[in-house]
């Protein structure tokens, strides 16, 4: 089961590819400053994740307008992610979790999905400035996309 709203979130520091190339991102970057969005999705280049994220970037602006930093997750490497990010002009950090610690610590990751193991579940998470999640949600259905109007409305609160 995903961590529970009022859990105090875990600290990680990830990768993120770029044409600048890798750079750590933590969670502390936005601590104290912003709200954080975590979106964990199970695998780049697969369409379900591609239309979640390629919609979150479309709307960013809303989450941009909440004082919110967005992140997306998962357990690519992060240049197979830069790939895919590029590709679907994605506008914010994708973070590989290529060793699965953050994935674990958050208790979203599949045992076995596909045959593929060690696969982040789709998932979400809003973290206030204060370092505590005040949403939390997870499907072990990989088709079923997180309530962003619930997301949206946690960062309101």
């Amino acid at each position: 089961m995903a961590l529970a709203i009022g859990t105090k979130a875990p600290a990680f520091s990830l990768k993120s590819k770029t044409a600048d190339g890798l750079k750590d991102v933590a969670l502390a970057d936005t601590l104290g400053k912003k709200q954080t969005v975590l979106l964990f999705f199970p695998l780049a280049f697969t369409s379900v994740c591609t239309n979640e994220m390629c919609g979150v970037s479309q709307g960013l602006e809303a989450y941009t307008a909440l004082d919110a930093a967005v992140y997306a997750i998962s357990v690519d490497s992060p240049f197979a992610q830069e790939a895919w990010a590029k590709a679907n002009n994605l506008t914010f950090p994708v973070l590989s979790d290529f060793n699965k610690d953050v994935s674990k610590a958050y208790d979203v990751l599949y045992a076995d999905l596909l045959g593929f193991k060690g696969v982040s579940k789709r998932s979400a998470f809003v973290i206030g400035k204060d370092g505590v999640i005040k949403y939390s949600s997870s499907s072990d259905d990989p088709k079923v996309l997180p309530d962003f109007g619930a997301i949206q409305a946690a960062l309101k609160q």
